[in-house]
């Protein structure tokens, strides 16, 4: 497969596609502003997949928002989930009493965002609720309600979107699965 000049050992098959992508971001921000009505959010983005998702959810969400980012992994340049929640860079701003939305990419296994919402609702936040673009409820190892789901999807690598492979593919415009010649 040839992107642009760049010669893809991987196969990437869209999964999702740029126009359906936007259309469930609208829909989320739509929710999360009826939700919000007369609030202010303080939405924390984690680094890096989430960005393309939080840049494009938060300019259509209608009640203040302040952001900030975390930079938090368990998966290195593996395409699995090594267990192990690493915090890289923390929020700047304190959380007590502010209405919290964690933005993540995708949801797997659980372990991340669970750590992450126990670890912000220790900084006094009113509320902390999770978004994600993706989630794959059937690789859950651990009971993570997450409010806002774009989509959910089968057990495959995925990438596009902000998500990558070994920090390649995150501007595909659309969401992919990936797939290795042997």
């Amino acid at each position: 497969m040839e992107w642009g000049n760049i010669d893809m050992p991987e196969k990437i098959s869209v999964l999702i596609d740029e126009s359906t992508i936007e259309k469930r971001i609208h829909a989320l921000a739509e929710q999360i502003s009826e939700d919000y009505a007369g609030k202010e959010l303080f939405v924390v983005g984690i680094l890096k997949g989430a960005s393309y998702f939080m840049c494009e959810l938060t300019k259509r969400i209608t009640v203040p928002v302040r952001i900030d980012f975390m930079s938090v992994s368990s998966y290195g340049d593996d395409t699995k989930s090594s267990g192990v929640v690493r915090i890289g860079k923390d929020i700047d701003s304190p959380l007590e009493g502010k209405n919290v939305i964690i933005v993540e990419d995708i949801v797997d296994s659980g372990r991340t965002l669970a750590y992450l919402k126990e670890f912000l609702k220790q900084r006094g936040a009113a509320s902390i609720e999770l978004c994600t673009l993706l989630d794959k409820p059937e690789r859950r190892t651990i009971d993570v309600e997450v409010k806002y789901i774009g989509f959910s999807i089968p057990d495959k690598f995925v990438v596009g979107y902000g998500m990558d492979y070994a920090q390649k593919y995150r501007n595909l415009p659309y969401i992919g699965v990936i797939s290795f010649d042997d």
